[in-house]
């Protein structure tokens, strides 16, 4: 292995070491022997030392928390991850095994540029496939503020606007068999009636009513704005 090679290997080490410290910390842990065995890497205790070392991590008695730039570096890892595995698991239409193996892959590659992206592609979406936060960035500040989306969430369409669903990220994974009963389903097209109550959209011949949290979940790429 050349010496590129071991730098790569370490340092890819070192970013799931802290996306275990960060992952853990959701769930409402610290200790170290859990954050080792989350993370699966070799030699855990040599490569938290480094991190130590580095600044990113500190350690206090057997619980392992992150400082204040380490957060800034497991943030991007955990933001890397997420979006790739939502890409490739509602997008691409991977089964969540192979979307996790490979998103664990993608988030050692991804540059910052790709990352926002695939980030703007997917309407800047708030949550993985799991329920689980995606990070913000500068970029979804930008989207809110300048920028016109390529894909948004259902709920902020206008009444009469139409689209393509391209992901559906749902909190309950029960939802997708719901939503698919009716033809929600990714590449469907779909317009939106009615806001209040409830959403109201048509998708082909079907009209179906749903909440707005559900709503918040599907993501549609706009169709074209008609002429006159």
């Amino acid at each position: 292995m050349t010496q590129r090679h071991i730098h790569r290997d370490k340092e890819h080490k070192k970013q799931e070491m802290l996306e275990a410290v960060w992952t853990l910390r959701e769930d409402g842990g610290s200790s170290a022997a859990s954050i080792f065995d989350r993370a699966g890497v070799e030699d855990s205790e040599s490569v938290m030392d480094e991190l130590i070392a580095e600044g990113l991590a500190r350690r206090e008695g057997d619980e392992i928390f992150l400082t204040e730039e380490g957060e800034d570096v497991a943030r991007n890892v955990i933001r890397r991850h997420r979006l790739a595995e939502l890409l490739l698991h509602q997008v691409m239409e991977l089964n969540d095994e192979r979307a996790e193996n490979e998103a664990c892959e993608f988030e050692h590659v991804l540059n910052p540029d790709v990352t926002d992206s695939i980030c703007t592609l997917l309407g800047h979406p708030r949550t993985c496939p799991h329920g689980k936060p995606i990070p913000r960035a500068r970029c979804c500040e930008k989207f809110r503020t300048e920028v016109q989306p390529l894909v948004q969430r259902l709920a902020d369409l206008a009444v009469g606007q139409a689209g393509w669903i391209t992901v559906i990220a749902p909190k309950y994974h029960s939802r997708l068999d719901r939503l698919g009963s009716f033809g929600v389903v990714p590449g469907a097209e779909v317009r939106l009636h009615q806001k209040f109550p409830s959403f109201v959209i048509q998708i082909g011949e079907t009209t179906v009513a749903v909440d707005r949290d559900i709503a918040d979940e599907i993501l549609v790429r706009l169709a074209p704005p008609t002429k006159g």
